[in-house]
């Protein structure tokens, strides 16, 4: 697709509200496919009857926008007790290792793809729903790896080890993730969304930049403790900032896949 037939369909009327309308779709399906895979796998090993059965929550603003009150809907207690703590970790892992994980590199590789095949809205919604997965990595590695709930401390209780363990173990493959994306996918983005239009491309880094650690990496600010305050306050008053600077549109930049 020329770069003329990409800044008209950017410039038509709906756009705007198409845009926004894809940036919540891919925050919704980036968290309902993490929570379905907490549910998919605890009900592969016999720890739930139905696997659809989420916590759907309440009816309300909060919930239509971010899902909020959605819950995985596994009760940890029972597996604990029947001495499966490791079937516990796996559970508890399972939503960013396999959900997020899993479609992280799905919708990386439908983004070349529809990039390849000028296919613009689909490579807009693929690379969104990438962004928002690679997001979740950083909102439970490290952003709540050290605390003592939720999934992360469900982990370290299931398998009995440090945090640390965690921090390394996920924390190199998801730190990679995340570096590829920044590296990568956002500045050939730039140029294949917005080719003349630096006032676009300005606009989409500093929204992935929010949204990754602004967004995700603010999990930690509250009800996690010290540490993950402290971790979540550097995510978006450091690194949401100097990922800015360091992806600012240049006239240089190339586009990659």
């Amino acid at each position: 697709m020329s770069s003329d037939r990409r800044s008209s369909f950017l410039e038509t009327p709906g756009f705007g509200l198409f845009f926004l309308f894809q940036l919540w779709l891919a925050h919704a399906l980036g968290y309902l496919v993490h929570e379905y895979a907490h549910s998919f796998v605890a009900w592969a090993l016999r720890y739930k009857a139905n696997p659809l059965a989420l916590d759907y929550g309440h009816l309300n603003l909060a919930n239509l926008l971010y899902l909020s009150d959605i819950d995985e809907n596994v009760d940890y207690a029972p597996i604990f007790a029947a001495g499966r703590g490791p079937l516990a970790s796996l559970i508890a892992v399972a939503g960013v290792l396999f959900g997020n994980g899993i479609f992280y590199l799905l919708t990386r590789r439908i983004y070349a793809l529809a990039r390849a095949q000028g296919r613009q809205m689909l490579a807009l919604f693929m690379f969104f729903f990438c962004m928002m997965n690679v997001g979740n990595f950083i909102s439970y590695v490290p952003a709540r790896t050290f605390t003592n709930h939720a999934d992360m401390a469900t982990v370290q209780q299931g398998l009995n080890i440090s945090p640390w363990w965690i921090a390394l173990v996920m924390g190199i493959p998801f730190c990679v993730a995340v570096g590829h994306f920044f590296a990568r996918l956002l500045p050939g983005a730039v140029r294949f969304f917005f080719p003349d239009t630096r006032l676009g491309q300005i606009f989409l880094v500093i929204l992935s930049s929010f949204i990754v650690f602004g967004f995700f990496g603010s999990a930690g600010i509250r009800h996690y403790g010290e540490i993950s305050h402290w971790i979540s306050a550097f995510s978006i008053y450091v690194l949401f900032p100097l990922t800015i600077i360091l992806c600012w549109p240049r006239h240089s930049i190339h586009s990659h896949v």
